[in-house]
């Protein structure tokens, strides 16, 4: 069967971990319904995301796919929409910091995520892992990554169950700069929360 792919990005802003690329790694090889989990690690650098994304699903084929990023909430955030629109407030770890730039020119204005959030978010807090639905995955390299995967996917029409999820950043991350964390374990099981639910839909 085809299978799962999980992405995660590489670190960025100083730091030298990236939970969502973390917590991405112990479900390599993992099997979901009969789809075997494949892991990609994304460059946070603007010229690099679509073509990384793009090789990995022409690459692979997946039967679904589920992107991760770094937030600083307080909870795995549901991401329900990607815009066309990269807006960096910091810098992508190439340097650059686009401004009202369209990430496709002439694509659409959004793409609304296919992933089953409303179950996910229900077999999240059922595991008591704090969860929401949020309508905004910014303007900066999570959100370029969740519009070219979009984008990609209706180019090709491909038409399979594809998002992006943001995680917290960690403890030891919350350290040099407090907010809200999450310890990497949960976030671990929280994405093979998100991959068993994924995968009793294909």
């Amino acid at each position: 069967m085809n299978p799962i792919l999980l992405t995660g990005f590489e670190p960025f802003g100083g730091s030298k971990v990236n939970p969502s690329i973390e917590a991405c790694k112990p479900h390599k090889g993992k099997i979901f319904n009969g789809h075997r989990v494949e892991v990609v690690e994304v460059p946070l650098r603007f010229q690099e995301i679509r073509p990384t994304i793009v090789g990995a699903l022409d690459r692979l084929k997946p039967a679904a796919v589920i992107s991760t990023g770094q937030s600083g909430g307080e909870a795995i955030a549901l991401e329900r929409v990607a815009i066309n629109l990269a807006d960096a407030r910091i810098p992508y770890n190439c340097g650059a910091k686009p401004v009202d730039t369209l990430i496709e020119p002439g694509g659409p204005a959004a793409y609304f995520s296919t992933l089953p959030l409303r179950a996910i978010h229900k077999a999240l807090q059922e595991e008591g892992i704090p969860s929401k639905l949020s309508n905004s995955a910014g303007t900066f390299g999570c959100n370029h990554l969740f519009y070219e995967l979009m984008h990609a996917l209706d180019q090709r029409g491909w038409e399979i169950p594809a998002g992006f999820i943001h995680v917290p950043k960690l403890p030891s991350q919350a350290v040099a700069k407090p907010g809200p964390s999450m310890d990497l374990p949960l976030t671990t099981r929280a994405l093979e929360v998100v991959l068993r639910v994924v995968g009793e839909t294909l």
